[in-house]
């Protein structure tokens, strides 16, 4: 039977609660009924799971369970104690998006989901020992552990004439390391399992102990492509736990920066899956337009990855008249460049055979695995943040359909990326002409959080949405900081897009969907 408080929540008007999230304690008992009527029956969709140790206050563990419904900007929190116990019930059987959340909180704080099918460690590799859990409030994260001699145990494919091909954790160019195993029968991919972890930085464990001056600054390098996404989602969350206002001139400022954002990193892939079929051309004209937009970063901020423009209360860049008009200027001069380049690309039969049905996935694998970005868009899944939940100031900007495709391979996400492109030069062509004047920072002064609260933010990143979950002891101190980067869930069907594919597709496949390694990692 589903929690009566939150049958009652369910059926009451929404539209009327103030802040539009809601908090409830469920018993181990009552989890997968609820869980399953709220993903079925109320179309709530799972934005995290994660866990937190209470047992100096409360003498237990908790598990926590994130849902959020899109259009009406509704968040719900749903925890379980755990006590006299280290077991919580997996989700997973019912919700298979439910599956790394429920690993990584076995591997951090030493709690078991009885019913999850895989018991291996995720992120911390084998030399990590198993009965240390650094998310625990009493591990020392000053002290190193001793070495441990364990061994992960990739999944197997029988059968006469298969072999298995290791490539990385080095690999060649400066990407960063991940070890992909493969199961082939001649070049065929049979399996296809991708281990990451090793730029794992302890990022969780360093919200709790840096001072909160600092903490802006580490949320930017969660995963540095989309630092400002990420210090923008972080921001967002301390906004709501302070109470401080962000004025209007500020909101625009941030989706114009966080579009330039987007406009970088897809330029930036669009040239690079051209350039991992042999389509030069395509792929020096993306680099040089990338290049273009973090060079207008730089002018508008002092920085090329928007760093240092963040801060808790607004930002610390404005952009004046004539920095408006010059970049207008500047990127309708990139919209006509970028039209030619493609009108070049999408004239070449050679370079669309390469991306067309190589690496598909389905429809049901995406929506199964909680995929999100232009993973899931690629696939039909019409869900983009900036519309879904409509923050900050998108409601009034973000008028156009989301940039969706249907067939699942790399032609689908190659598209996906070019009419966002299209979608990020509207916004901020829109923004930049109707941008209010004001101030583009609150005075916060001596910043105080609230004590015993918790904050959920949400953003559309260029990936796809960054989730952050911050939680504040009695004093208002931080004890909690759960981010979730995109690549979190959309590692998870790699595998799924490289079977039947062979080798030498991998690294198409992979660029097209370009997750970020040390986003999976924190």
């Amino acid at each position: 039977m589903i929690n009566k408080d939150i049958e009652q929540y369910l059926s009451s008007d929404k539209s009327e609660l103030a802040d539009k999230t809601r908090s409830f304690e469920l018993t181990s008992s009552e989890l997968l009924d609820t869980v399953s009527e709220l993903l079925k029956t109320q179309n709530f969709q799972l934005k995290l799971i994660t866990a937190t140790d209470n047992r100096a206050e409360e003498g237990c563990f908790k598990v926590w369970y994130i849902f959020a419904l899109p259009k009406e900007n509704t968040s719900l929190i749903i925890y379980v104690r755990i006590n006299e116990t280290l077991e919580f019930p997996s989700l997973t059987p019912i919700a298979h998006d439910a599956w790394n959340y429920e690993r990584k909180i076995r591997s951090f704080f030493g709690l078991i989901p009885v019913g999850h099918p895989d018991t291996r460690q995720l992120l911390l590799h084998g030399n990590w020992p198993t009965n240390i859990f650094p998310l625990r409030k009493d591990f020392d994260w000053q002290e190193r552990p001793e070495f441990a001699a364990g061994d992960y145990k990739f999944q197997k494919v029988e059968g006469e004439g298969i072999y298995e091909l290791p490539v990385g954790p080095i690999h060649a160019g400066i990407i960063e390391p991940g070890h992909f195993r493969f199961s082939l029968a001649g070049e065929e991919i049979m399996l296809l399992e991708p281990l990451l972890g090793y730029t794992h930085k302890g990022s969780e464990k360093l919200f709790e102990i840096l001072p909160l001056s600092q903490t802006v600054k580490l949320s930017e390098k969660i995963s540095g492509d989309s630092s400002f996404s990420h210090s923008w989602a972080y921001c967002m969350a301390l906004e709501k736990l302070s109470d401080v206002r962000v004025s209007e001139r500020a909101e625009y400022l941030r989706v114009i920066y966080a579009e330039l954002e987007r406009l970088a990193n897809h330029l930036g892939d669009i040239g690079a899956i051209m350039l991992d079929t042999g389509f030069n051309f395509g792929g020096a004209n993306g680099a040089r337009l990338r290049e273009v937009i973090m060079q207008i970063n730089e002018e508008l901020t002092g920085s090329r990855f928007l760093r240092g423009v963040n801060t808790i209360g607004g930002v610390t860049q404005d952009i004046s008249e004539e920095g408006k008009l010059s970049l207008i200027n500047k990127l309708k001069h990139l919209q006509k460049d970028f039209s030619e380049v493609l009108e070049i690309a999408y004239g070449s039969t050679s370079l669309f055979n390469r991306l067309r049905d190589t690496g598909t996935i389905s429809y049901e694998v995406a929506k199964n695995h909680g995929v999100t970005g232009v993973v899931a868009r690629c696939v039909g899944m019409e869900t983009d943040a900036r519309k879904d939940f409509a923050y900050s100031v998108y409601g009034q900007l973000f008028t156009n359909d989301i940039a969706i495709e249907n067939t699942g391979d790399v032609l689908a996400r190659f598209n996906v990326r070019v009419k966002e492109v299209e979608s990020s030069l509207s916004l901020i062509f829109k923004a930049l002409e109707t941008i209010p004047k004001g101030s583009i920072k609150a005075d916060v002064g001596q910043l105080k959080l609230k004590g015993n609260s918790m904050a959920i933010s949400l953003i559309e990143g260029w990936r796809g949405e960054i989730v952050y979950f911050v939680i504040t002891d009695s004093q208002g101190r931080i004890s909690r900081v759960a981010p979730k980067d995109p690549s979190f869930m959309n590692w998870t069907v790699v595998g799924t897009a490289g079977l039947g594919n062979m080798v030498p597709d991998f690294p198409l496949i992979n660029k097209s969907f370009n997750m970020s390694y040390t986003g999976f990692d924190l």
